[in-house]
């Protein structure tokens, strides 16, 4: 692929499809986590969010290593430690978005999803701030964290 342009590079279906279906991986983990934590251990949405962010990022960083961008990293440990590093900070902006998007949807839109005594509003928030990151998560990574071309 080094003879595609930067935007073909970004457009490549295969690559989207995997990136997708690693997201909805640690979607899911992030998810059950935050409904977990707030549903039956008493922790607030946003320090739920925390806890299952931090083990979504690193499941998908090693799927995505490991599958999605195979190809594209440097073998060695220290490469392996530097997309470790930059993929953090790339997802990090990321999940500022997500964190953002459930503080507003928790904490400013008054709405309530209450579904068999559990209060699940904090959990889809969650699922939409998810979302809203993919698609700067999908870019930043691919260009910044694996450097695809």
């Amino acid at each position: 692929m080094a003879t595609e342009s930067p935007l073909a590079a970004l457009a490549h279906r295969a690559r989207i499809g995997k990136f997708v279906s690693v997201g909805a991986l640690g979607a899911t983990i992030e998810t059950a986590i935050v409904a977990l934590l707030t549903t039956t251990a008493g922790f607030g949405p946003l320090a739920a969010k925390a806890v299952g962010a931090e083990v979504s990022i690193s499941t998908m960083f090693v799927v995505n290593d490991q599958w999605t961008f195979a190809e594209s990293g440097k073998l060695g440990v220290g490469a392996f430690a530097r997309r470790w590093v930059r993929s953090h900070l790339v997802r990090a902006v990321g999940l500022g978005v997500g964190f953002a998007v459930l503080y507003v949807l928790t904490s400013v839109v008054e709405f309530s999803l209450p579904v068999a005594g559990l209060e699940l509003w904090p959990t889809v928030a969650n699922v939409i701030g998810i979302g809203v990151g993919m698609v700067f998560n999908y870019v930043a990574e691919s260009l910044f964290t694996w450097r695809v071309d």
